[in-house]
């Protein structure tokens, strides 16, 4: 018995666990139906009353309600607003809950009495808000769930692993949250989710692979996963599953992959692999997707022809194959009659007319062939397509006049023909387009008046660019008010011809991008203008006119959202106005302005452009100014009276990429600071008052293009760091001239400036920075901002407004260089500048620097050369620039190509030079006149009688001789004779 009772007490504790566990499973398998609602009812009290944000129409909490009297309807929850119950013969629990856009507002944690509702089978939270709420792990308690949309409701941080346990479950939502998932991957979130059919994470941070086992979930009808990061090649499978209609991947920039043959049982009918790594060419079999409704490929790196079974695809409602590398061109597609969208943008098409099979797409409302290479006039046939909404076919060769037949298409909203040849006058019919949103016609060759009140009608207008053309914008009243203007969200008048601000942008209270640059607009500008639009405009473009500064003069610009404000080439006088913390791009330069630069622009941390040159500033830079730099791109503050030394505080995460300090007062050394600025491609720093040795260590940017050191007080040695490897790998332009560097030419450097070393090949661009800024309608406005730098170019100091990124320049003029030219320098065959002017240097000019190819000009004046021209560089036919004056060069000039264009100063203070264009004559090229002879004159032959045949064998066979033995001295000591 004891025994017994000893076993008894030792299981007792285990058996009242056990018991209260199964008690505490069976209450949650069989919550009553009473303690849904409470819980239903527990869960709404979490929020503040959504009703008072809800507007009229959508659903509120207003039948939620728990009353105490068992008749009243109003307490069965299964009749509430968005809860699903199950039949009353399987106790009616709830299976089902809709809150989406319910307006909820507050979090949601494990604590949550949601979590009761063990019966849920969909759970529908979509577009509320439980911001900083994450998805709490008791999720996983609602195993019955088949349907989870929590997408749109602003929950972060890591995607609970529990929803791997919701095993029923066929559809998942969770996109367009700031959630992770990293821990669980997206390979074991799913893995055991077989039964999917819908997955949509869109928006979700991945960062993985997409899992090759999709491929194998047989009843997956819809994929979304567009802008997870996803990485590495697409598994091409997951195409060809049976039940597959939806697939979206876009703005997956790192995921490649590439079409496969396509069979032709597909159920696809939307397939998105817009802006990802995809390549490879469009196979013909794709013509087997034809349930194919939507086809988006665009912003891919597709290549080889367009297939013309696209044709076949007879389903096609939009088509976008836009920023690709297609080439050829675009097949006739005129089969594809339900097709409302073609775009077909910047690609790499033959130039040719656009085809006049468009013209019977007669559904088009969307056609986009901006940048296609379409040549020739606007074809009357577009007229056709009385649908259409939207024309782009800016930045191509389209010339002549808008036709008439064109003006017939009033349903238009957007309209661009920007960047093209077109001509004549705008049309004073574009009045008649009340659905215009957007009209476009920025840089063409338009001309004449366009009055301001053949837009008064159009009250849907947001966009209007006219810039760019030779037209004269006119408002022809002042009697405009707020309500007979549209209310413009983007203007650009620019080079329109305005003489004054336009009155009428009085009445324009919301306008974001304002555009008058090249015009010109006189005084200052109206107070009302400084007040307008305080809190809507964020990019203010006035450059290149003449206004002298703002009525009432602020020391800060008063556009709270500003981002772009340049005022750049005025009559701009007093002191710099002080940005909003908003801005990215100031551009003051070429202006009056006068005193120091206000500190309060340190705490301007999104500033990323700041140019301030040409103006007459004065002052230290304020110490805070070094911080400022670490966020800028471009920063030119040259041409003014700043002074003390430059800023010392870059650190390892700048940004900057041009650095323009020269023209100023600055002293002391270069900041060491600067090699923190890996990202530095111009550096300029000519004209000034450094007083230092080479800065030997900005070799280290790996970045850096161009280098001006000019005019300062530099000296010594150029030292070349030793056990360093490749050393200004980059760099295309070099100016170290009017300093007093010493010792010999840098011929370490020479032979590493890899950068000079190849001539370039392919099209030439300027360097320059973009910045662009959107438009209402997704558009863009390109911003660009051209290098320059100061240097003596072909015997003129200019300032270059633009680098070519083709041109290669060195001048090492006006310092104490000695020695012989480097023979290292004929490896430079890039170089189409050379300065070696007023130097100290001596020997031989290179007959080697025939060998650079791309030069045009070459100057060696100024120094102690000597020897003769080498008729090599004969060989150059680009040189145009030729200066050698001025050493102690002797012998004939070479004659033919280029130097019969040279004039005597090119040669000038050389005494031993001869031939033309000087005016001495080479002693060899005289014709002497031969002496008179007489029967009486002595012979220098012996008098005797002697045997011509034999003289003239002796010495014709001695002349052989001579000629083979010298050819054999020549060629085995070539370079001895050449020395």
């Amino acid at each position: 018995m004891a025994p017994c009772f000893q076993y008894f007490i030792y299981f007792l504790p285990k058996i009242v666990l056990f018991t209260l566990l199964l008690l505490t499973c069976t209450q949650s398998l069989f919550i009553s139906h009473d303690h849904e609602c409470l819980a239903l009812y527990l869960f709404k009290q979490t929020f503040p009353n959504p009703s008072f944000e809800a507007p009229p129409g959508f659903p509120t909490f207003d039948s939620w309600k728990i009353t105490n009297n068992a008749s009243d309807d109003g307490s069965d929850c299964c009749l509430w607003d968005g809860v699903v119950c199950s039949n009353e013969e399987e106790d009616g629990h709830v299976i089902g809950l809709d809150l989406s856009e319910r307006f909820l507002r507050g979090h949601i944690n494990s604590s949550s009495s949601l979590f009761n509702l063990v019966h849920l089978q969909t759970l529908n939270l979509a577009m509320n808000d439980f911001t900083e709420s994450e998805i709490p792990s008791q999720i996983s308690r609602l195993k019955q769930l088949r349907s989870l949309n929590l997408s749109e409701s602003g929950f972060s941080g890591q995607i609970p692993n529990e929803i791997s346990h919701l095993i029923q479950l066929s559809s998942l939502d969770l996109s367009w949250n700031p959630l992770k998932l990293q821990s669980p991957s997206l390979e074991k979130l799913v893995q055991n989710l077989s039964g999917l059919e819908e997955l949509d994470l869109s928006g979700v941070d991945i960062s993985s692979s997409l899992p090759r086992f999709l491929a194998n979930f047989s009843s997956l009808r819809s994929i979304k996963l567009e802008n997870c990061f996803l990485q590495n090649e697409f598994p091409v499978a997951i195409l060809q599953l049976p039940k597959l209609k939806f697939l979206d991947v876009a703005f997956n920039t790192n995921l490649t992959g590439f079409l496969p043959e396509f069979h032709n049982n597909s159920l696809l009918e939307y397939l998105s692999l817009y802006s990802t790594g995809f390549s490879g060419i469009i196979p013909k079999s794709i013509e087997n997707l034809n349930r194919l409704v939507i086809l988006s490929l665009g912003g891919c790196s597709f290549s080889g022809i367009i297939p013309g079974s696209l044709a076949n695809m007879t389903q096609l409602s939009y088509l976008d194959l836009r920023y690709n590398k297609f080439t050829d061109i675009v097949p006739s597609l005129v089969r594809l009659t339900k097709l409302t969208v073609l775009d077909v943008s910047v690609n790499n098409f033959e130039k040719g007319c656009l085809p006049d099979w468009i013209g019977k797409l007669t559904n088009l409302n969307g056609l986009y062939l901006y940048e296609t290479n379409l040549y020739g006039e606007i074809p009357m046939f577009l007229a056709n397509l009385t649908k259409l909404s939207v024309v782009d076919m800016g930045k191509n060769s389209l010339f002549g006049r808008i036709p008439s037949s064109f003006m017939n298409l009033t349903q238009l909203s957007m309209i661009d023909l920007d960047d093209n040849q077109l001509q004549g006058p705008i049309s004073s019919l574009f009045s008649n387009f009340k659905s215009l949103q957007l009209l476009r016609l920025y840089q063409n060759n338009f001309s004449g008046r366009v009055e301001l009140d053949w837009f008064l009608g159009l009250n849907k207008l947001k966009g209007l660019v006219l810039g760019g053309n030779m037209i004269s914008f006119v408002a022809s009243t002042n009697n405009y008010t707020n309500d007979t203007l549209p209310e413009l969200d983007t203007l650009d008048l620019s080079s329109c011809n305005l003489r004054e601000y336009p009155a009428f942008l009085r009445f324009q209270p919301k306008m974001r991008l304002l555009l008058l640059y090249d015009n010109k607009i006189h005084g200052l500008v109206p107070e009302w203008g400084w007040n307008n639009s305080q809190e809507t405009l964020e990019m203010l473009h006035l450059s290149n006119n003449f206004i002298t500064g703002f009525h009432q003069h602020q020391h800060f610009l008063p556009w709270v959202h500003l981002k772009y404000f340049s005022i750049e080439n005025n009559l701009l006088q007093g002191r710099l106005p002080v940005p909003p913390p908003t801005i990215e791009i100031y551009d003051a330069s070429h202006n009056h302005l006068e005193g120091e630069i206000p500190p309060l622009i340190c705490e301007v941390k999104t500033l990323r452009f700041l140019y301030l040159s040409s103006n007459n500033i004065t002052g230290i830079l304020p110490p805070c100014f070094g911080s400022l730099s670490n966020s800028l791109i471009g920063l030119d503050l040259s041409t003014n009276k700043l002074q003390g030394t430059m800023m010392n505080s870059f650190s390892k995460d700048s940004a900057l990429r041009s650095l323009d300090l020269s023209g100023n007062q600055f002293v002391g050394q270069v900041s060491k600071s600067l090699t923190n600025c890996t990202n530095l491609e111009v550096l300029s720093l000519g004209d000034n008052f450094l007083d230092d040795v080479f800065p030997f260590w900005l070799g280290t940017l790996v970045e850096l293009q161009v280098l001006s050191l000019r005019s300062n007080k530099f000296y010594g040695e150029i030292q070349f760091m030793r056990n360093v490897g490749s050393q200004f790998p980059k760099l295309r332009i070099i100016d170290l001239s009017n300093n007093g560097f010493s010792s010999q030419l840098p011929h370490k450097y020479f032979q590493t400036w890899n950068a000079m070393k190849s001539v370039h090949v392919g099209k030439a661009s300027y360097m320059q920075l973009q910045r662009s800024f959107e438009t209402y309608d997704a558009g863009e406005i390109e911003v660009e901002f051209p290098y320059s730098m100061a240097i003596t170019y072909k015997g003129f100091k200019t300032k270059l407004p633009h680098i070519l990124n083709i041109f290669v320049a060195i001048d090492l003029s006006c310092n104490n260089f000695e020695g012989e030219i480097p023979q290292s320098l004929e490896d430079l065959r890039g170089l189409e500048s050379l300065n070696l002017s007023n130097n100290h240097l001596v020997g031989h000019v290179l007959s080697s620097l025939g060998s650079l190819n791309n030069l045009e000009s070459l100057d060696l004046s100024q120094n102690k050369l000597s020897g003769e021209i080498p008729q090599q560089l004969l060989q150059l036919g680009f040189l145009a620039i030729l200066n050698v004056s001025f050493n102690h060069l002797e012998g004939p000039i070479p004659r033919g190509k280029q130097f019969d264009t040279f004039e005597n100063k090119s040669y000038m203070g050389n005494l031993g030079l001869c031939g033309e264009p000087l005016s001495k004559e080479c002693q060899h090229s005289k014709s002497s006149t031969p002496p008179q002879t007489s029967s009486k004159s002595e012979s220098f032959l012996p008098s005797e009688r002697v045997d011509w045949i034999v003289i003239f064998c002796g010495v014709g066979s001695g002349l052989v001789v001579g000629i083979v033995f010298g050819n054999f001295l020549y060629a085995r000591y070539n370079d001895w004779f050449i020395e």
